[in-house]
């Protein structure tokens, strides 16, 4: 793969990211965070994360989206879908994108990491436990390079205090 493979997740206290196909908290700072980091980037998710995504929002903006699913005969309007992660290097380097972010759900985090692709985090840790059904794989960060950068406090905006960290190698 000849681009940066990178991952952008939002994660509770206990790596939990989603309960019933949705977000476990409201943070606009972080979305604005989210959209300002993937913008004109190919940005990869699988089925599950794209019907989670509210219509009027799809496909993400400003962004080559990817949907990586099973399903052969899935169809997502405005976005390309594959089956094989494998395909994804060839489908993002013809738009000739030097970035490619994995933007989930907690399966294709899965597939991403063990491919050992992954070469770049952007990690969000909000500062709450939540009761989740879907949770980000663990990750062994010894061998990262990690620097914080944004850190944001709870607010009449944003009810949760969160940090985002870099992790890079």
């Amino acid at each position: 793969m000849n681009m940066e493979l990178s991952l952008i997740v939002a994660m509770g206290k206990h790596r939990e990211i989603g309960k019933d196909n949705d977000l476990l908290w409201h943070l606009p700072r972080d979305m604005k965070f989210f959209k300002e980091t993937t913008l004109g980037h190919t940005v990869v998710m699988g089925r599950k994360n794209w019907e989670s995504i509210p219509e009027r929002f799809r496909p993400l903006t400003e962004r080559q989206n990817i949907v990586l699913t099973r399903n052969e005969d899935f169809e997502a309007e405005g976005a390309i879908v594959i089956h094989d992660f494998d395909e994804l290097s060839s489908v993002a380097e013809s738009n000739n994108d030097k970035k490619c972010f994995i933007i989930g759900g907690a399966q294709v985090y899965d597939i991403a990491l063990k491919s050992g692709q992954v070469n770049e985090m952007y990690v969000t840790e909000v500062d709450e436990t939540f009761e989740a059904d879907t949770y980000f794989p663990f990750v062994d960060s010894s061998g990262w390079n990690v620097e914080v950068v944004l850190e944001h406090e709870a607010d009449d905006k944003n009810p949760y205090s969160f940090r985002v960290k870099r992790f890079w190698r």
